[in-house]
């Protein structure tokens, strides 16, 4: 069956003076969204792999050249610095210029070559700092965990990888024990009326399951490829089968209607015909399968908000995700040729000398560093 010919599951007024029933309305509502996610998702996963292979085959190769022309550029600063033509005045602007680059390369490269440098302007180990670094990160996470969720990470929180993180926090959120000797305090005895509540609530769930396996039992009942005795009918009941059998593992509502209607098994006259009280149980099921939908997109969106530097609230589709990667390899490609401009026009070194006259350090405040700071620990989004 092509795409075009799916089948819409959608009820619609008996006569054109009726209108539609609350619960009518809200399984069009809800079927509505879940075709929404449904795409959303399906277009998540036609996308990743494009992306991957555009990460690695275009843009970390670039990200290669540039750290490559980044270090040259350090190199002929490195020189320039040790040289008697400059004076005080030249070095600090050059030890400003080698430092405002050197910290990232040591972090992004990560060699001895560079991590000397780091030293030899900054006076300290690379290392060291960024190993306390990231315990004061650390620490300042697990009071921030410890206050909105009352769980302790413990020391071994790893806040250099933001998936580690997740995986540790999501760990304790469920219940793991966060190493405190206290016993958890008992449960306040539940009312009659909470009790009922469960109950009722409960009951509502198997109700709705039933729904679910009573549509599953009629597609199978008609569907079965093994009471079929031609080839060619045995094929296609076969796929058919298949695609019910995915549906019901997922309690993909929606899909088994959508093969009912396909194999004319129901029409949507039938859908408009259902009373609200199996509705209600139908609605039941398509917002579980759709809180189930959103949770998958949010968690597929939040793995890429890390890297791009988005806040946790602001929404990410799949083609942003490749316009954001396009302009990330224009910039490294920009910063490329920039850098290749420079070493080539400051090969000179009376040249850079002169440029050095206008070259003005820029003033960082003390309010710089708290929101570089702040990004770095609210970037982890601990909801």
């Amino acid at each position: 069956m092509n795409p075009t010919d799916k089948k819409v599951v959608h009820i619609k007024p008996k006569q054109e003076t009726q209108k539609l029933s609350a619960a009518q309305k809200q399984f069009n509502s809800l079927g509505k969204k879940i075709d929404q996610q449904k795409k959303c998702l399906q277009e998540w996963k036609e996308t990743i792999p494009v992306y991957t292979s555009k990460i690695e085959t275009e843009y970390n190769p670039l990200v290669e050249k540039l750290n490559q022309q980044q270090w040259l550029w350090l190199q002929l600063l490195d020189k320039y610095h040790d040289q008697p033509l400059f004076k005080k005045t030249d070095k600090a602007k050059i030890r400003h210029l080698i430092m405002d680059l050197c910290e990232d390369l040591a972090f992004e490269l990560g060699t001895e070559e560079v991590k000397a440098m780091y030293r030899k302007y900054a006076g300290e180990d690379f290392d060291a700092l960024q190993e306390t670094q990231d315990e004061a990160i650390g620490e300042m996470m697990r009071g921030l965990v410890k206050d909105m969720f009352d769980v302790d990470l413990g020391d071994d929180v790893d806040i250099r990888s933001p998936e580690k993180f997740h995986a540790q926090l999501e760990a304790k959120l469920l219940g793991q024990p966060s190493g405190g000797s206290e016993q958890p305090a008992p449960e306040p005895k539940k009312s009659k009326k909470q009790l009922a509540k469960e109950a009722r609530q409960k009951e509502e769930t198997a109700l709705a399951s039933k729904s679910v396996q009573e549509v599953y039992r009629k597609l199978v009942a008609v569907l079965h490829p093994d009471r079929e005795p031609d080839a060619a009918e045995h094929e296609r009941k076969t796929e058919l089968m298949q695609r019910v059998n995915t549906a019901y593992s997922k309690k993909d509502l929606l899909q088994l209607l959508e093969l009912q209607l396909e194999i004319e098994q129901i029409d949507l006259a039938h859908l408009s015909q259902m009373a609200d009280s199996r509705l209600k149980y139908f609605n039941k099921i398509l917002k579980e399968q759709l809180t189930g939908l959103d949770q998958e997109i949010f968690q597929i969106e939040t793995s890429f908000k890390y890297p791009l530097q988005m806040p946790f609230y602001q929404r990410l589709r799949p083609k942003q995700l490749i316009m954001h990667l396009a302009q990330d390899t224009e910039e490294v490609q920009e910063q490329i040729a920039h850098l290749k401009k420079n070493i080539a026009y400051f090969a000179k070194p009376e040249t850079f000398k002169l440029w050095l006259k206008t070259y003005k350090i820029p003033k960082k405040s003390r309010r710089d560093d708290v929101d570089d700071l702040f990004f770095r620990v609210s970037s982890f989004d601990v909801r």
